[in-house]
């Protein structure tokens, strides 16, 4: 039963990301996540880190709670959340962004197609007129733009893009 519950939680995870991304994110807290965007940071974080910390302290308070009581539904579901929160980390920072270089290289149409609908998000550097604000789900138009021939092509675009040559 626990864990139908952490799948669960992750699960209900990619719908809570596409809404805080789309109306917190792209919203009233635009001025943290701009320069995840524009790229107007110099350093190694962003403003937009300091979402890691806001999502990380209802996951700590949930497993902390509970914990207290021989580890309760609250500690699975915050566990759930971590769970998507790591993921999250590993997709999005290493693979898409590519801020630790790792996993830059791929032919599977599934992380060609999750790169490509990040990348459309990411055309747009300001906050109106956004596109695939979901994390793990990728609209179907892009996993079927590639074909086992198309993916071996899109991996060196990618690549490339991600990391030009100067």
């Amino acid at each position: 039963m626990n864990f139908i519950l952490i799948l669960g939680v992750f699960i209900l995870m990619e719908g809570a990301t596409w809404l805080i991304h789309k109306y917190v994110m792209h919203g009233f807290l635009w001025r943290l996540h701009k320069d995840h965007h524009d790229h107007s940071n110099e350093g190694f974080f962003e403003k937009n880190d300091y979402f890691f910390v806001i999502f990380a302290l209802p996951t700590i308070a949930l497993m902390y709670f509970g914990s207290l009581h021989h580890f309760n539904y609250l500690f699975f579901a915050g566990l759930g959340i971590m769970l998507y929160g790591m993921a999250y980390f590993f997709v999005h920072d290493i693979f898409i962004h590519q801020r630790v270089k790792f996993l830059s290289h791929t032919t599977n149409p599934y992380f060609l197609a999750l790169r490509r609908a990040h990348k459309q998000h990411h055309k747009h550097i300001g906050k109106e007129q956004g596109e695939c604000f979901g994390f793990l789900y990728v609209p179907s138009k892009y996993i079927k733009s590639y074909s086992k021939n198309e993916a071996k092509e899109a991996k060196k675009d990618d690549y490339h893009q991600i990391n030009p040559t100067p």
